[in-house]
């Protein structure tokens, strides 16, 4: 199953840029992230068997434990890519929010778009440690 972020706005270089780097390299499942600028452009073409998962700070708080489940859960069942969307400062634009199965937050607090994706980054990579029974993640 591919791992997709779909995000608004370039990185260019910085520690955010660094962290997404650090962690994807780590990730043993496929893996990519498509930019688009902060407004206007489209997404990619959305290929059968996609689940689109929003991150938007209203949505669902998971633990990384549920979060893996969640991940595990789609995978069993025959998903092909799991496609999150993070937007630009100014949130996701309509049409991404009508396009999501799922909100998900990193807590109540609002993150700066370029932070919440290198944090997404880390999830995946802890979510997927999880999944294989890795000791990366330490509950508890």
């Amino acid at each position: 199953m591919k791992l997709h972020i779909v995000a608004r706005g370039k990185i260019g270089r910085g520690p955010e840029a660094d962290l997404i780097e650090r962690y994807a390299r780590r990730l043993t499942w496929p893996f990519a992230v498509t930019e688009l600028p902060d407004s206007g452009g489209k997404q990619p073409p959305i290929p059968p068997g996609t689940v689109i998962i929003a991150m938007d700070e209203t949505g669902e708080q998971l633990t990384s434990a549920a979060f893996a489940r969640k991940i595990e859960h789609w995978r069993d069942t025959g998903t092909r890519e799991l496609r999150f969307l993070i937007g630009a400062a100014d949130g996701l634009t309509a049409e991404e929010r009508a396009s999501a199965s799922l909100f998900i937050a990193f807590g109540k607090a609002t993150w700066p778009h370029m932070l919440a994706r290198a944090m997404l980054v880390e999830q995946l990579y802890r979510a997927t440690s999880i999944i294989a029974g890795h000791p990366y993640h330490r509950e508890g």
